[in-house]
């Protein structure tokens, strides 16, 4: 969604943050260079963006995409991500979010209220 592209983009712009991974739910590589190049709202992305198979290739720099509906399987771990930012909205509980710690992140930042104590 709009949020994680614009997390995205921020994070493009930052030499000292690696984006390692980006998962997407359903949306297929393409649609997520194009929707990453092209925001209605908020105009068009600096830099280049390519798509090699599931890879994004944003300013030179090769992200692994995934698909996944359940965060556990995207393998946060083994993709090298300490921090995932969640910005579904849908997993803002410490009994959700547990999921993607499952998988292998270090940390879970919400892009929304959690809708409990965590």
């Amino acid at each position: 969604g709009r949020i994680g592209r614009l997390v995205t983009r921020i994070m493009m712009e930052d030499d000292d943050i690696k984006l390692n991974a980006i998962n997407a739910g359903s949306a297929t590589t393409d649609y997520m260079a194009y929707q990453y190049k092209y925001d209605t709202i908020h105009g068009i992305a600096k830099g280049t963006v390519e798509i090699d198979g599931d890879f994004l290739i944003l300013n030179g720099e090769k992200i692994q995409t995934s698909r996944c509906r359940d965060p556990k399987e995207v393998g946060w771990g083994a993709l090298g991500a300490d921090y995932v930012c969640e910005s579904t909205g849908v997993f803002l509980t410490k009994e959700s979010a547990q999921s993607i710690l499952d998988g292998g992140a270090k940390k879970v930042i919400y892009s929304a209220p959690a809708k409990d104590d965590s």
